[in-house]
């Protein structure tokens, strides 16, 4: 199907009522030369006539420290973490000041919202701002939405926008992820080095073969490349948003996927989404630690039911009751993440004995599983 044409999958990108736009530093930041007014000015443009269609849109923008960069002079991205941080506040400023001033030419209002994994992997403070996320968007308000680099460290640094942008998306449980890039799409290689590469129009975003397509690493000025990009459509094809890839200079590139266009690469989400409180537990990026189960174990988890002490082969890392923990089939595999009922020390106390025994060896019990199916999200 050539570009520009319409099909069944992309007639639901066109109903499409909540919408998140992530926009990279390339395209930001002309490649590095400086913030690029004129495609600032664009996407404003776009998103405003979006707007008009009663569509709410959430913009994430990759920019300030590559902005930074720029304004202090740096030809290249450095690799410590102060100086990293320096740019960002320094590029985070003009940024801000970018957006209003394009939006307000449209009057629009926008909304700085700077986040790190910490705001997120927190239940309180992820509730918090799904509901300042919530209340913008029916004010009428353009959030723009970046990692703080000002303060992330990388223990809880998302590590590309990308990410973020997915993150978002399962966060305000939005229709469609649109990632606007420096490529065209996703092709079947690199079309960089093989001539006879072609781009992939539609696919499953939880098709694992996509991975091996995506290539490496961005450019010096991006974090990311195609392959965080395929991982973020299968993080937000999990809430049940369909991701679209496509060239950020393409004219009315916003605009023509709305109509539902073929345009870029389509990666539709085909599987279920997953209740709320799972989405929160899966969407964490940084675990407190990891328990390794036996095969009896996994089978049980597999047909839904909670994780017992007594399917616990061994103990990794450190951490309290509550924290968010990995499971790990007898194969090495990440199965299930879930919510420990007991801090490290005490399951490994408990492992391999039968929950009648807890309360024997702890000299307490809170609860029979460690893991409860509720608190439990499969991968």
């Amino acid at each position: 199907m050539k570009q520009g044409a319409t099909n069944p999958m992309r007639e639901q990108i066109r109903e499409a009522r909540r919408l998140v736009v992530k926009v990279g530093s390339a395209l930001v930041t002309d490649n590095g030369r400086g913030l690029s007014l004129a495609a600032l000015e664009d996407w404003a443009r776009q998103i405003a006539t979006l707007r008009r269609e009663n569509r709410q849109v959430v913009l994430v923008s990759s920019g300030a420290i590559a902005a930074g960069m720029q304004r202090l002079g740096w030809t290249a991205r450095p690799r410590e973490t102060h100086a990293l941080q320096a740019a960002a506040a320094v590029g985070q400023m003009g940024l801000a000041q970018a957006y209003e001033a394009v939006f307000s030419a449209h009057s629009l209002h926008t909304a700085q919202i700077l986040l790190t994994h910490e705001d997120l992997a927190d239940r309180a403070r992820y509730l918090n701002a799904r509901s300042t996320l919530a209340t913008l968007l029916e004010l009428g308000v353009i959030p723009i939405i970046n990692e703080n680099d000002t303060v992330v460290t990388d223990e809880i640094k998302f590590g590309d926008n990308d990410t973020l942008g997915a993150l978002v998306a399962n966060l305000i449980e939005a229709d469609t992820l649109v990632i606007l890039t420096d490529q065209s799409g996703l092709y079947t290689a690199d079309p960089r080095k093989d001539p006879v590469a072609t781009l992939v129009s539609e696919a499953r975003a939880e098709d694992r073969t996509l991975e091996a397509m995506a290539g490496g690493a961005g450019t010096g000025i991006s974090r990311g490349g195609m392959i965080t990009k395929i991982r973020a459509a299968q993080r937000a094809a999990r809430s049940g948003a369909h991701t679209c890839i496509a060239w950020g200079r393409e004219p009315d590139a916003l605009l023509r996927l709305a109509k539902g266009e073929t345009l870029g690469t389509l990666l539709y989400a085909s599987s279920s989404p997953l209740a709320a409180r799972k989405q929160w537990l899966a969407d964490h990026l940084q675990l407190a630690g990891a328990l390794h189960l036996d095969a009896g174990a996994v089978r049980a988890l597999e047909t839904g039911r909670s994780l017992l002490p007594v399917g616990v082969v061994r103990v990794e890392g450190s951490f309290d009751r509550g924290e968010a923990i990995a499971c790990i089939a007898p194969d090495g595999r990440a199965i299930a993440r879930g919510l420990a009922n007991y801090p490290s020390r005490e399951i490994a106390r408990i492992a391999r004995h039968a929950s009648h025994e807890i309360e024997g060896i702890l000299g307490y019990v809170d609860e029979p599983e460690l893991i409860h199916r509720d608190n439990l999200v499969l991968l």
